[in-house]
């Protein structure tokens, strides 16, 4: 059994890759990055603590998906370039797992054992609806982990009041934040937070 099978649990990955890289200049979740797209970075992470993965594409968008060793969908976003909310919505309605563990398409430096961490978060108290980091006192919205019930319900009621902010789903569901002590430790240099916006941060 490899090092992945190992953490995984009944968990759904749901990578958002439906944004315009309007910043980057052209589809950034293609490009590479030592020799494998961003997307399939991202998607390999996921898939190391994951049963599934769930890939939140924009309508018009028909790229190839990733091959991994667990089932990859993809998921088609009903709102283009709506925003990540919108995007978590739509994998959460296709969602089988109870856990759901959520990645940006344009974070390559994922660390597996820090998800494995915040999908520990939600398990070990059946309370908790939402599992995040925070670097430095400041909470960072992506990577998280949700409870697929609890969280569909109201990313739906936010995304139907016109919220469009991913961070506003922290405020209605009890979530657990992981402060630096807890996680660093598997990631010292932080890699697991990464997301690429220019072609500069490659």
């Amino acid at each position: 059994m490899n090092a992945g099978a190992r953490l995984r649990r009944p968990v759904t990955g749901i990578v958002l890759a439906g944004g315009r890289s309007s910043r980057f200049g052209s589809d950034k979740l293609a490009a590479e990055l030592e020799g494998r797209s961003l997307l399939e970075r991202a998607a390999t992470s996921v898939a190391a603590v994951a049963t599934d993965v769930i890939v939140v594409c924009a309508p018009d968008d028909d790229r190839s998906l990733p091959v991994l060793d667990v089932p990859v969908r993809r998921v088609i976003d009903p709102e283009p370039f709506g925003g990540p909310l919108v995007g978590l919505r739509a994998g959460l309605e296709m969602a089988t797992e109870p856990i759901v563990v959520v990645v940006g398409g344009d974070m390559p430096t994922i660390q597996p054992a820090v998800l494995g961490l915040l999908v520990l978060a939600l398990e070990v108290r059946e309370t908790t609806g939402a599992a995040v980091l925070a670097a430095r006192g400041r909470v960072v919205p992506l990577p998280a982990t949700f409870r697929t019930g609890a969280a569909t319900v109201e990313v739906g009621r936010l995304v139907d009041d016109g919220e469009r902010r991913l961070r506003s789903v922290f405020d209605r569901l009890p979530t657990r934040i992981l402060e630096d002590a807890e996680w660093r430790h598997l990631d010292p240099a932080g890699d697991t937070l990464r997301d690429v916006d220019r072609p500069e941060d490659l």
